[in-house]
């Protein structure tokens, strides 16, 4: 008699790398409470997911290092939050300045990379930091790229114009991942030499990120995206602020207000510029399965695995469950 088949494992569940808040709760605000990260982490987990890169944005160095000194105090004194705040992602201050490419973030607190005060930034974190988003054209001689990437740091091209040279630059320096495709750019760009174009040319070598929420990628543009890149090296995010899992009204991102309108998009007051979403994971699994036909099992791949790969040079995959 042939022996039973083995029992299928459980699916991954989801691990999203970049959450700026939840339910009311602001990761960037220095002041962010016990009680309000606790209310997002039980959200979180409500919603299916495993674990987050808390995303912590551009401010003044010492405000970031408040937060992430915050978020760590925060996980040592509950562990659900430190459970579902696996690890910090830090999105800036090293980021273009150009209008368009800074996006939503404080273009007076931009600065250029710097070993130094990417270690400020890591010691703030107490050695939680995995993933940093930066610009390759401004870190001088790809220096902190090749350090961070020394440490065991996911490093990520985001919210850049880096030509195709500083872009192979930065890859041979270390730089695995692009931050938000699409997205952290002006909403008009030269037809065939751009960022969008210059990033999809390496895309065997990097880890490419999206937020697919049918705001920040059309669906029809994120489905020739991805009929580029294929999905082996592909991961879907939510980029959740914290109107996320709320409805319309004005929140903090940042300590900046951000306003959502009746369909959920979340914008600075009187710009186009996107301001982070609203979406949650387990919409962002629908919208996939609805808008662009992905199946369940390459679902997990997006939104799972993919991500727990990204980031496994730090060891941090083996803290995080099914």
């Amino acid at each position: 008699a042939s022996a039973d088949p083995a029992p299928a494992s459980p699916p991954l569940r989801p691990f999203d790398l970049q959450v700026n808040g939840y339910v009311g709760a602001d990761i960037s605000d220095p002041s962010l409470s016990l009680e309000a990260g606790r209310k997002a982490c039980d959200a979180l987990a409500a919603d299916g997911v495993a674990g987050v890169l808390a995303t912590v944005i551009t401010a003044p160095l010492d405000r970031m290092a408040v937060c992430l000194a915050n978020l760590c105090r925060h996980r040592e004194a509950d562990p659900v939050i430190a459970e579902m705040l696996v690890g910090f992602h830090v999105e800036g201050p090293f980021l273009s300045p150009l209008p368009g490419f800074v996006g939503a973030h404080d273009p007076q607190a931009i600065e250029p990379a710097t070993p130094d005060a990417a270690a400020r930034l890591l010691d703030a974190g107490e050695g939680l930091v995995r993933l940093v988003t930066l610009a390759p054209e401004c870190d001088a001689g790809q220096a902190t790229i090749r350090w961070l990437a020394s440490e065991g740091i996911t490093v990520s091209a985001g919210h850049t114009d880096c030509s195709r040279d500083t872009l192979a630059a930065a890859i041979d320096a270390g730089l695995s991942m692009v931050t938000h495709l699409g997205n952290g750019c002006p909403t008009v760009l030269p037809r065939h030499d751009n960022i969008i174009q210059r990033v999809l040319a390496r895309a065997d070598d990097l880890w490419i990120c999206f937020i697919p929420d049918g705001v920040h990628v059309p669906w029809f543009a994120l489905k020739n995206y991805l009929a580029v890149t294929g999905l082996e090296r592909v991961i879907m995010v939510t980029d959740a602020i914290a109107a996320a899992g709320l409805g319309p009204g004005r929140y903090s991102l940042g300590g900046a207000e951000v306003e959502v309108d009746a369909e959920g998009t979340a914008r600075r007051p009187g710009s186009e510029n996107l301001a982070g979403s609203t979406i949650t994971m387990p919409r962002l699994q629908g919208l996939l399965e609805r808008e662009l036909g992905i199946g369940p099992s390459d679902i997990e791949r997006l939104v799972a695995a993919n991500p727990r790969a990204a980031v496994s040079a730090s060891g941090l995959i083996k803290t995080i469950d099914r």
